[in-house]
């Protein structure tokens, strides 16, 4: 479901980049900042336990199970995820897990005919599949394999002229305005790439499209990137990507039921009233069957951005190229297999930490997800070695095996809602991997956990560099020029969606994280059948190291969570991103504003008409409507009140002696701790989705996977809805406020000696 590491790296890159503190400055210089250990851990004892568990980590066992679980197709639905669920659940059992497969009853349709051809100006008959390459073992499976093909597209036979629209998001639609091309009853064909792929027919539909084809371009996803499969990485010329296009920015997991669990017995929507299935049919296609659509194209030649890797000029059209798009699906309930492994905690059976990885593919599934599920495997193996020394975990570890991920966050989603209101009373934090390759550290997440994180980032070492993996990262950033690098945290990016991670943090208020290694991975594989374990050992972690580093990274944020008296949250890390949330957005708010007044001012000019030339249609933007002066000061207020608390908390952990607390104190102020990340959620939600309830994080709505901070501020800036920018002011002021009362409370009973 998600991007690969390798490009998640430089989301982080990316989101580094744009803020502006370098340093998180103590705004009391009395107070020592103190470390888990200082405060909650036995610095012997621990260290103890982790070099335990480290010394029963080994790497042969990540390949055997890899090369097992990725042997045959494992899509929701088929026999073998279901066979890979009972393979998870009885090796978690032998390990020492309470294990049961819970199961739920989801929609996915699956392609009964899938038919695309070019009609005119000329009949040409696409290939639409991937051949068997005798480098790839298992590249020539056909016995349950899906075709390439998009979940949730709707059904439909359509014929019409096509029309290049660039990536397809909203953007590109304003340039094709300019150029005075309309895609009203037309068949429009997309790139790959600038937004997740749901986006594209969602845009197309809005603006009158009645088909959408999305192709993998070779500048994006192929030969311009370097070799090709199987010489190299990099996607082949009939490599298809695979993938949903659920309107999960909406909501995710099953369409038929949402908010709450798809039980057997569950009341289900009807088909035609599931506001996240796309409205028109959408197929994915190989950059080799795309060539000669593109060829067939005529009309103005697009603009230079918009021109990928393929040896043909891209014209926009619409036409003379006409195509035939026919999809048909069966649409029927799956049955998704979530293998759930528990060790009740000893001290706090009550609180619950969790860790999840998905494992159910769009083919064979080798590096998404199998890589991610064998590293969770070796770390609860490793756990059940701690086990047999007469260990026992202070709290509630769950280790789960998420299925149909893939189509829309089902297995994780259906398991959440089902259970929302246990979770909020229990559950401590979520932990989330999703398929790992070589490289960089990649970690986003919840910001009251990003201290934690750079604690066990600054002490488990890379395994090939041999320096720790926070300096490794930090390495890159100063390399980059990124002036965070001196920052002595390392900055976490924020969730969008795109993982199981999503209805936790989202929907439910769970402090999360997400975690992987990338940035040298060879890519190209993505939902295609090369994503195979052959192309896995060849071109990604094929000695495992990674993956064994991984391991210890998220069995370390396990075992401290785990066995902390007070639970490692911070707040002050939390605080300075939240202070670069806010001023993001005010700088939006005044960018908006001055691009407002530019774009008027040259219309009342005539510019754009007397600079255009007058051989080519180039039509003036359209007059936007005046920016309103926003009143920020209600945030600034409440942001105020926030910083003193998380500071105060600070002040009230450097004074407190170790081992002074009661058992009582102890479980009142964790209880008030995990609670935190639970107040960023509001019931009402943002507008028009109120599925998604966190007030600091969001996936875009015209972003899919791509976070948004302070989204109902961000989106109504960006969509120009102007009362909805003043509405979530206010709102994310009473969130932080929120946020403050809780860290105040926890103040206040370690403050009881």
């Amino acid at each position: 479901m998600k991007l690969r590491f390798n490009l998640a790296i430089f989301l982080l890159i990316i989101v580094n980049g744009c803020v502006n503190s370098p340093t998180v400055k103590n705004s009391d210089p009395e107070i020592n900042l103190v470390s888990t250990f200082d405060v909650s851990l036995d610095l012997k004892d621990q260290k103890a336990l982790e070099s335990q568990f480290d010394s029963a980590l080994d790497p042969q066992n990540l390949d055997i199970w890899m090369k097992h679980m990725s042997s045959k197709p494992h899509h929701v639905g088929s026999p073998w995820s279901k066979q890979n669920a009972e393979y998870i659940a009885k090796h978690l059992k032998s390990w020492g897990f309470e294990t049961e497969i819970e199961t739920f009853e989801v929609l996915v349709p699956f392609p009964k005919i899938m038919k695309l051809e070019l009609i005119e100006p000329n009949k040409v008959s696409l290939k639409l599949n991937e051949p068997a390459l005798k480098e790839d073992a298992t590249s020539g499976i056909k016995k349950d394999l899906l075709p390439g093909y998009n979940a949730f597209s709707s059904d439909g036979n359509v014929t019409a002229e096509l029309v290049f629209v660039n990536y397809g998001i909203p953007g590109d639609y304003e340039e094709l305005a300019r150029l005075g091309i309309d895609v009203k009853g037309k068949i429009v064909l997309a790139k790959y790439g600038g937004s997740w792929r749901g986006i594209k027919p969602k845009v197309a539909y809005e603006n009158g499209a009645i088909g959408c084809i999305i192709f993998s371009d070779p500048k994006d996803d192929g030969y311009v990137r370097g070799d090709v499969y199987p010489k190299g990485p990099f996607r082949m010329e009939h490599g298809i990507q695979r993938g949903s296009v659920l309107d999960m920015p909406m909501y995710p997991g099953d369409p038929l039921t949402p908010g709450y669990g798809a039980t057997k017995d569950a009341k289900r929507l009807a088909i035609e009233d599931a506001p996240t299935i796309m409205k028109i049919p959408v197929m994915p296609i190989s950059y080799a069957d795309a060539l000669p659509l593109l060829k067939a194209l005529e009309g103005p030649v697009a603009p230079d951005a918009w021109k990928g890797g393929l040896p043909v000029t891209y014209h926009i059209g619409p036409g003379p190229a006409k195509v035939n798009l026919h999809l048909e699906f069966e649409w029927e309930l799956r049955t998704a297999y979530n293998p759930v492994g528990r060790i009740k905690g000893s001290v706090y059976p009550n609180e619950w930490i969790m860790r999840g990885n998905h494992h159910d593919g769009w083919a064979q599934g080798a590096a998404d997800p199998i890589s991610g599920m064998v590293s969770l495997m070796e770390e609860a193996r490793a756990i059940g070695e701690l086990l047999k020394t007469g260990w026992k975990p202070k709290r509630t570890l769950i280790y789960a095996g998420w299925d149909a991920e893939e189509p829309a966050l089902l297995g994780s989603t259906e398991w959440v809602e089902h259970n929302r209101d246990e979770i909020r009373e229990k559950m401590v934090a979520y932990i989330n991997t999703d398929g790992t390759g070589v490289g960089f550290l990649s970690v986003g997440g919840s910001h009251s956990l990003e201290k934690f994180v750079n604690e066990v980032s600054a002490e488990v070492l890379d395994p090939v560099q041999n320096i720790s993996l926070q300096e490794r990262n930090r390495a890159r950033l100063r390399v980059n020029g990124n002036k965070d690098a001196e920052r002595e945290d390392l900055r976490i990016y924020p969730l969008g969606a795109g993982s199981d991670y999503t209805a936790f943090i989202h929907h439910a208020g769970v402090p999360s994280l997400n975690l992987g290694f990338g940035g040298e991975s060879g890519g190209g594989s993505y939902h295609s059948i090369f994503d195979s374990y052959d192309h896995y050992k060849r071109f990604s972690d094929g000695d495992y190291k990674y993956g064994t580093t991984l391991a210890k990274v998220n069995g370390r944020l396990v075992l401290r969570l785990s066995e902390s008296d007070i639970l490692p949250f911070r707040f002050i890390n939390m605080v300075d991103n939240i202070e670069t949330f806010i001023e993001s957005n005010k700088k939006l708010a005044e960018d908006v504003a001055k691009k407002t007044d530019q774009r008027n001012n040259l219309l009342d000019l005539k510019a754009f008409t007397i600079a255009g030339n007058p051989k080519k249609t180039y039509l003036p933007p359209k007059r936007l409507d005046e920016v309103p002066n926003f009143d920020f000061s209600p945030l600034d207020a409440a942001f105020v009140r926030l910083k003193a608390s998380a500071w105060n908390y600070e002040k009230a952990l450097s004074n407190l002696q170790k081992g002074s607390l009661s058992a009582e104190q102890k479980a009142e102020v964790n209880n008030v701790l995990k609670n935190v990340d639970q107040a960023m959620v509001s019931d009402g939600g943002l507008p028009r989705r109120d599925w998604f309830k966190n007030m600091l994080y969001a996936p875009g709505f015209y972003t899919g996977y791509g976070v948004k901070t302070l989204p109902g501020i961000r989106e109504g800036l960006e969509e120009r809805n102007w009362n909805e920018v003043d509405t979530y002011i206010q709102e994310v002021a009473k969130t932080l406020d929120r946020v403050a009362a809780k860290i105040n409370t926890a103040s206040n009973i370690l403050r009881r000696e």
